[in-house]
């Protein structure tokens, strides 16, 4: 049985600057649950913004059960066929390729009307890594992005994967972040459709062992403070006298 989700809190005045409804971001935290549960959630919430732009941005923090991904692609090469997966695969609406979520990662699912964030989504991708490279310098990894390649890196190794999905502006999906534990399942796949490209985590960084919940609860003071970043402050209009 799945934790009940707890809320870890609500953006605080800084993210709510601009005074416009909805600016604030509720975090909850849902423990470990399968990957279908969280889906239906998201669609739930993304449903409910699309009727209503008033609700609250929300970010989804959890450790998903194993499952294997891909994105809507007619490319699916980096499966390396299928048959063999040892766990589930589900093909859904972001971009990207095949990738791995299990225990022992961080998944972040923020869904985000990027209405009031000017309608983009590169500037929303660049945000995402921004963050991941923030939380990452706070325990001395010294991440980075690389040219041309989605995604959070420690020199040559991938420690994070972004994948994102958009439905009339509003945001699904995210990002993974590798905590700690077994990586052998990206062995079955092309990670991300990079060959040769090596996984690593904050516990293979750092040789120190943290919770995901641990990792999680940094995730979301950083989400609170830095949403603002992402919003787009409305340009002065002139008044005519």
């Amino acid at each position: 049985m799945n934790p009940p989700s707890q809320r870890f809190g609500v953006a605080g005045p800084r993210s709510q600057r601009f005074g416009v409804a909805g600016d604030s971001m509720i975090v909850r935290w849902l423990g470990r649950m399968e990957f279908t549960g969280a889906l239906a959630l998201q669609e739930e919430i993304v449903a409910r913004k699309r009727a209503d732009r008033s609700f609250s941005d929300e970010l989804l923090l959890l450790e998903h059960e194993p499952v294997y991904t891909i994105g809507r692609t007619p490319d699916r090469s980096s499966l390396l066929g299928a048959a063999h997966l040892p766990h589930p695969l589900f093909s859904i609406n972001r971009g990207g390729q095949a990738t791995y979520h299990g225990p022992g990662q961080v998944m972040a699912y923020p869904i985000v009307d990027l209405g009031p964030c000017g309608q983009d989504l590169h500037r929303y991708l660049r945000w995402i890594e921004q963050l991941l490279i923030e939380l990452l310098a706070d325990y001395d990894i010294a991440a980075s992005r690389r040219e041309s390649l989605t995604g959070v890196w420690v020199e040559n190794r991938k420690i994070a994967s972004i994948g994102v999905g958009v439905r009339h502006w509003i945001t699904m999906h995210g990002f993974a972040l590798n905590v700690r534990g077994d990586l052998s399942p990206f062995d079955h796949i092309v990670p991300c459709g990079i060959n040769e490209v090596a996984m690593t985590s904050i516990e293979r960084e750092t040789g120190n062992k943290f919770s995901v919940m641990e990792i999680g609860e940094t995730v979301e003071k950083l989400a609170l403070d830095r949403i603002v970043d992402l919003r787009v402050v409305p340009e002065a209009q002139p008044i005519n006298v």
